[in-house]
């Protein structure tokens, strides 16, 4: 029986949604169901939408919203917000680490062949240290709850995580339709996230930077799936949207094309993956990225955010020795807890995985977005087989997980109300003044009833996160 977030075995209301319990029973449920409506409308004329590749009915798709909201208490935040502090700073001075002096491969706590061997760690980063010493200034920690005190890290997610638009919109459309509930109930901010993010960023503006730092958000384009997140964002931090093709470097300089001339650009967040970032030290037939901006990196003349080889740490086989990182470099048992994790790389791991594929779920090392992945009780035998098949032929690219009981917390259904899964990716911002986590982020739910997938682009749906104050 999965933990529900709302409700005790009793049907009574946990202490975080008392308050919500009696507004919400005081309600007429037509009512409501028109508010939802409401909702769908107000993302549908803002355009909050998210490209699906591959799908035949539309490119553009519109995040269900669930206006039901996700409540959590102070003290179960600050849990989650020690633990997930400890995991960002290990996570920090383990790329500080693999591309420096590699202290972690040589006491034996890694395997060397995990780091040297992955797509994801760039030979080219080997002895730089980004301004500030940060690498991974934006990280999305997906987090999922088993129990009233049971808390996971299902992964981590320090290359380019998305969805915080997401987390905002949810929150300025609560805020509109209910405002009665924010004076009735008192929920921690996030409104502020654009500003802090532009502050952290240009926090860390190169060395050589005079005046205020000029931030820009580099996107890959209108076809990227997440280009409403993109401009989104450079509009609410009030900085430039570019693309590749808008930069240029000049004089040592990454430079935008603006109607004044050419001007330095001193903070990249890009939201461009590291292949396609510089054709000239990576792929050569990319079109999104800026010829040479990895020599005006090297060279301290501009900050790029995430940094280069970052996305290391978001490989699932390196999840795994996640609990071995923390413990190595802050010298404390992680706060928060990985899911147990088999390594399909390892032979006897292999075996195991592949006789309970019934019990299990496995994911790509590399995969996301629940792309590549089997949920072993809900597919078929066939599909089971044909996966068996994948893992015996490419091991190393797998890993597999017990199926969690994921906890659940109410929708809005034609009947009322009605529980489903979920899991919560809190936002951290990390510059050299320290660790700043958003109170709340994005929870998503399995729309579907027993469904465990929560990804928007597998039907799944997104609702506002509310951090109570003490």
């Amino acid at each position: 029986m999965a933990f529900d977030e709302m409700l005790t075995a009793e049907n009574l209301p946990r202490a975080p949604y008392k308050t919500y319990q009696e507004w919400y029973d005081a309600q007429d449920p037509a009512h409501l169901i028109r508010k939802s409506q409401d909702a769908e409308n107000i993302f549908r004329k803002t355009g909050i939408t998210f490209a699906v590749y591959g799908h035949e009915d539309s490119s553009e798709k519109l995040i269900p919203f669930d206006i039901i909201p996700r409540i959590i208490s102070a003290r179960e935040w600050r849990k989650l917000a020690q633990g997930i502090e400890q995991r960002v700073l290990a996570l920090n001075a383990f790329l500080d680490d693999i591309y420096h002096k590699q202290e972690i491969i040589r006491a034996g706590r890694i395997p060397r062949e995990l780091i040297e061997n992955n797509d994801a760690f760039l030979p080219e980063m080997i002895g730089f240290k980004p301004p500030g010493g940060v690498y991974t200034h934006i990280v999305g920690t997906d987090i999922v709850r088993t129990g009233e005190d049971q808390f996971y890290v299902l992964e981590d997610n320090a290359r380019t995580p998305s969805g915080v638009s997401y987390m905002l919109e949810n929150r300025e459309t609560m805020m509109q339709m209910f405002p009665e509930l924010f004076t009735l109930n008192k929920v921690q901010r996030v409104e502020d996230y654009p500003y802090l993010l532009r502050q952290s960023l240009a926090s860390l503006a190169p060395p050589g930077c005079k005046g205020r730092p000029r931030v820009a958000v580099l996107t890959p384009g209108i076809y990227n799936s997440a280009y409403y997140e993109h401009s989104f964002l450079a509009d609410t931090m009030g900085v430039e949207l570019v693309e590749g093709s808008d930069l240029r470097v000049i004089d040592g300089k990454v430079k935008m094309r603006t109607t004044q001339g050419y001007e330095a650009i001193d903070v990249l967040y890009r939201r461009v993956d590291d292949d396609f970032l510089d054709p000239l030290t990576f792929r050569p037939d990319s079109a999104l990225g800026i010829p040479g901006i990895m020599d005006v990196y090297r060279s301290g003349n501009i900050t790029i955010a995430n940094a280069p080889g970052t996305g290391i740490s978001d490989d699932k086989a390196i999840y795994s020795y996640m609990p071995e990182i923390v413990e190595f470099y802050t010298g404390r048992k992680p706060l928060l807890e990985n899911v147990p994790t088999w390594r399909c790389s390892e032979p006897d791991s292999l075996k195991y995985v592949l006789e309970h594929l019934e019990d299990l779920v496995v994911k790509e090392v590399h995969g996301s977005g629940g792309y590549g992945m089997l949920v072993g009780p809900t597919a078929s035998r066939k599909e089971r087989a044909a996966f068996a098949e994948k893992l015996r032929a490419k091991p190393n690219n797998y890993i597999a997980q017990p199926t969690l009981s994921l906890s659940t917390v109410p929708i809005l259904v034609d009947k009322g109300i009605a529980p489903r899964h979920v899991d919560l990716r809190p936002y951290v911002l990390v510059s050299d003044k320290g660790v700043n986590i958003i109170p709340g982020g994005l929870t998503r739910v399995a729309l579907k009833k027993g469904s465990l997938v929560v990804n928007s682009s597998q039907g799944g749906g997104t609702k506002d996160t509310w951090v109570l104050e003490d």
